[in-house]
């Protein structure tokens, strides 16, 4: 499956992005969906995940209650909607796949060895 990532930019503290993550060559159905990100000097790190169907969600820690991950099947996309933007949520964002899966649960969704799909990565800065 081929990803490609977009939304990303430059927003105030306190302001709202949503990235979007087209997929394309494959059932996009069978694959769970996570979002990543890294930042200058940092490693990547998880940030948000999604079942197949949607209808489990994970997150980090330091975005639940401000990020949300959804999915539509049907346009082969996920989003990431991410409001109450701090400065500290500055970095490249990645979207990833893992699967395909025809059926049972997904990996274990918070490690980036467990996705084979990765997109090109969209920058986020958020300014103080």
């Amino acid at each position: 499956v081929q990803l490609q990532a977009c939304g990303g930019g430059l927003v105030q503290a306190g302001g709202s992005l949503r990235l979007s993550c087209a997929a394309s060559g494959r059932t996009f159905s069978n694959y769970d969906m996570g979002w990543f990100r890294q930042a200058p000097g940092r490693e990547r790190e998880f940030v948000a995940a999604i079942t197949r169907s949607g209808g489990s969600t994970y997150y980090t820690d330091s975005v639940k209650g401000r990020f949300t991950i959804s999915r539509d099947n049907a346009k082969n996309t996920v989003y990431l909607q991410m409001n109450s933007l701090k400065p500290e949520d500055t970095a490249v964002y990645y979207c990833a796949a893992q699967g395909p899966y025809y059926g049972g649960s997904g990996s274990y969704y918070y490690s980036e060895d467990e996705y084979g799909y990765w997109g090109q990565g969209t920058q986020v800065t958020v300014s103080s």
